[in-house]
């Protein structure tokens, strides 16, 4: 949906963009596009590092825990992509 798209950018402290929305105003649709986009972004080769592992990518969204990602749902997040990853 177009609020999804518009606030994953969005960060749960509300520092983020485009309305400085912050915690649950944020959509929950727009929270798991931005834990997607991050996972995403940190386990893929980037000119300026190599990719992290999946383990470093986890350790890196709890870190982000209630700055930039609802702290429950990121725990979820990770939960699920460690007991998934190969």
């Amino acid at each position: 949906s177009l609020p999804a798209v518009r606030h994953h950018h969005a960060r749960w402290d509300g520092t983020g963009y485009v309305d400085g929305l912050k915690g649950d105003q944020i959509p929950l649709q727009a929270q798991l596009i931005s834990l997607s986009d991050t996972f995403d972004a940190l386990t893929e080769d980037r000119p300026y590092r190599k990719a992290f592992s999946v383990q470093q990518a986890c350790q890196e969204i709890l870190r982000q825990r209630g700055r930039q990602f609802d702290p429950a749902l990121a725990e979820n997040f990770v939960a699920l992509m460690l007991a998934t990853s190969y």
